[in-house]
């Protein structure tokens, strides 16, 4: 989902880092809100670079993906 720019900025929310909750009213109305940040969570996005190790050279990579 595309939250725009101006959108984004007023609400606090940074792509990749921020997480929101889709609240609906009485009357069915849908809206979003910026989740709190859970004091055990970390972004999958800033910890994905500690997931895996690669010991491949770039050549290698590249042959693997046009073989």
């Amino acid at each position: 989902m595309t939250i725009p720019l101006d959108v984004r900025k007023s609400m606090g929310i940074i792509p990749g880092e921020s997480e929101v909750d889709f609240l609906q009213d009485e009357q069915g109305r849908w809206y979003i809100s910026k989740a709190k940040p859970s004091k055990n969570s970390t972004s999958r996005f800033r910890s994905a670079h500690k997931a895996v190790s690669i010991r491949m050279s770039t050549d290698e990579i590249m042959a693997l993906t046009r073989a």
